[in-house]
């Protein structure tokens, strides 16, 4: 389809392919800074002057929320305005300054998002420490990884997380020497912190430690580092990827740029749920964006089967989701539609169709079956509190179905978007109302410079008539590289542009579809990254098998693989266990199938291979990948591109079949 809109437009020339190195198709700009990139406010060169200024504008703003507990029954939510919750960073900030904490010190914070975490980067803000998350889903060894990696000297934590945070020691305690809890401290958890050497304290009785004390706060530059995260590495150690006030100032500015474009600036009156772990840059980018325009962040209560409640109470306006939350609010609606009787699917389906097909011309979500927003989608919307305005999807594809779904019954504009930590989030973000860019991630933010970079290997061209090639972005949002991992850097930051290591292919209107990984690493449903080649290295010892493709996608949450088996051996496994046929039927047999799945797994538990990387599914291939068919490279290499094409149906009917199988215990 020819698209007679064009989102970005052209600021340098292709180069073509020289000295070994690959050809560069067109630098690319979003038309949204045809003037140039948008300036940050004046005045804000750090995420201190973010807080700061707007603690002076809007002082009695709500600004963070908190629903009252009474009798174990979750009541209102209870705020703090803007002043309320600077004077305590400021009586926070004394305290860590009077325990002799100063600039450039590395400070910890560990927990599921809540006022004292944002109070607690607060401080680290204005007086200039590192804020450094710590969170658990990298795996137990992760926090005392980053608590040791970084040289964490203080911790912020969660009141039920104490424990966890012990566990780290006596390793992590070279460096941590003082742990303030977000809320009280049992006599028994002050005696072992006594034995580990360790200093803790409750949360009011820390904040009493700099009373009668004023510090004066350092000068912030945009270059200094105001946190480093930690990302799940595919390989090895999780990586700390530092981010500068400049990148998370230039990265507010532009989605706010992005937003006033569109007609949907953010105001005071905004509302934002809060619930995507701070410790990721998809959350805290927009947090950041929330404060800065002085609206409110309600938290949730960290419960994923509560979150509905918690959006009911809190009625917000801007919902970021990551796509198995959407999932699950699909899977409810449908659920809810299949057992509403004939008579409320026909009556559903029948606006569904005319809305949508409304959308389709071009009308806009608002204009286009307002009767049947009123009578038939105000439910969905109620659902989700009645006040939502965006739903902002990230860190991993939404399926498109999924996405139009939203688009149609959500009331609200539902926009995608690309980004990775090293890219403090936002690089590539959908439009609203515009349904030609389903299925990608749209065009460029106004603050980046987008090339392909052509991967002769996968056959990936991006100077091609559809270009395609490894996404590279350029700007002042990026990282300023990985802590105390030069070697790491320098192979991901060349002449100032960050190679993404993922694939993507230009749209004719300037959007951006993501269509592999460079170097065969991809995200599971669960944001968990899978490096497939040293997985088929530990699946390729097994004697039973000559060779196996693993495969997997960001919309299903474990891996399967087509195995080539070694006929001889499972001829004689045939034999022994009373399995007929020839060759060729014994692949299709059950048992034989369970065999070497079985045989697989246990390859992969005695390398200690983590849960996911355990493949869950196999189908036994008797012919051997081979280069007639394109399956392999001349010198042996997976084709993957070409295999899952080949493949496509075997793959549909394992996921189903495997789906269908847990569905019924098996």
């Amino acid at each position: 389809m020819t698209s007679e809109k064009r989102f970005i437009y052209e600021v340098e020339a292709a180069k073509e392919a020289t000295d070994g190195k690959p050809s560069i198709g067109p630098v690319y700009r979003s038309t949204l800074a045809k003037d140039g990139f948008p300036d940050p406010i004046d005045g804000i060169h750090s995420c201190w002057d973010i807080f700061r200024t707007a603690v002076e504008k809007y002082p009695n703003n709500r600004m963070l929320g908190q629903r009252e507990i009474v009798n174990e029954k979750a009541g209102k939510y209870e705020w703090k305005t803007y002043k309320e919750v600077y004077d305590i960073v400021i009586k926070l900030g004394n305290s860590l300054r009077s325990c002799g904490f100063e600039e450039g010190g590395k400070c910890g914070i560990y927990g599921a998002n809540c006022p004292e975490w944002i109070i607690s980067m607060e401080a680290c803000n204005a007086h200039g420490l590192y804020c450094i998350p710590l969170y658990d889903t990298l795996g137990a060894g992760a926090v005392e990884f980053i608590i040791s990696h970084a040289e964490v000297a203080i911790a912020f934590v969660e009141e039920k997380k104490i424990p966890e945070l012990f566990k780290t020691c006596p390793n992590s305690t070279k460096y941590m020497k003082t742990v303030v809890s977000f809320g009280g401290v049992k006599p028994e958890q002050k005696e072992e912190a006594e034995k580990l050497g360790l200093v803790i304290h409750a949360w009011d009785e820390f904040l009493k430690l700099g009373e009668g004390k004023q510090y004066e706060l350092p000068v912030k530059k945009k270059s200094d580092i105001c946190t480093i995260m930690y990302t799940s590495g595919t390989t090895g150690d999780p990586k700390g990827v530092l981010i500068s006030n400049e990148s998370i100032v230039t990265i507010t500015t532009g989605v706010m740029h992005f937003l006033q474009s569109v007609n949907e600036s953010l105001t005071e009156k905004d509302v934002y749920i809060s619930y995507l772990p701070l410790a990721h840059v998809f959350d805290l980018a927009i947090e950041e964006c929330i404060i800065q325009v002085g609206g409110s962040i309600g938290f949730w209560r960290g419960d994923v089967k509560l979150l509905i409640e918690d959006l009911g109470e809190l009625k917000p306006s801007i919902f970021c989701a990551v796509p198995r939350v959407l999932d699950r609010v699909y899977t409810g609606l449908q659920q809810k539609l299949s057992v509403g009787g004939f008579f409320k699917k026909k009556v559903f389906n029948v606006a569904f169709s005319y809305k949508f097909g409304n959308m389709k011309k071009g009308q806009s979500h608002v204009a286009a079956a307002p009767f049947c927003d009123k009578l038939v989608f105000n439910k969905v919307k109620q659902g989700l509190g009645g006040n939502v305005r965006i739903i902002l999807s990230g860190a991993a594809p939404l399926a498109s179905h999924i996405e139009s779904f939203l688009r149609v019954v959500a009331c609200c504009h539902v926009l995608q978007g690309y980004g990775l930590t090293e890219s403090c989030a936002g690089t590539f973000v959908t439009f609203p109302d515009d349904l030609d860019m389903l299925g990608t991630v749209g065009p460029p933010v106004p603050n980046v410079d987008i090339r392909l970079e052509s991967v002769p290997d996968m056959e990936y061209d991006a100077l091609g008539s559809t270009p395609r090639g490894e996404i590279c972005i350029r700007g002042k949002t990026l990282f300023s590289g990985y802590h105390k991992r030069e070697d790491l850097t320098k192979e991901v930051l060349i002449d100032g542009w960050f190679h993404t290591g993922d694939v993507g292919e230009w749209q004719p209107d300037g959007s951006m579809k993501i269509i592999d990984r460079k170097k065969n690493i991809f995200k599971l449903a669960q944001g968990e990254y899978v490096a497939v080649e040293s997985l088929e290295n530990v699946y390729g010892q097994v004697e039973a098998i000559d060779s196996v493709w693993v495969y997997g996608n960001s919309f299903e949450s474990f891996l399967i693989a087509v195995v080539n088996p070694t006929q001889r051996t499972l001829e004689s496994w045939a034999v022994e266990n009373g399995v007929d046929g020839d060759f060729n039927s014994i692949c299709q047999n059950a048992k034989a199938k369970a065999f070497i799945l079985g045989e697989l797994v246990k390859a992969g538990r005695e390398r200690k291979l983590k849960g996911f990387e355990i493949i869950r599914a196999v189908h036994l291939e008797p012919v051997a990948f081979d280069i007639e068919r394109d399956l392999l490279t001349p010198t042996y290499k997976k084709k993957r591109p070409q295999l899952l094409k080949y493949y496509q149906n075997v793959i549909d009917e394992i996921y189903k079949a495997a789906k269908e199988g847990q569905g019924s215990g098996q």
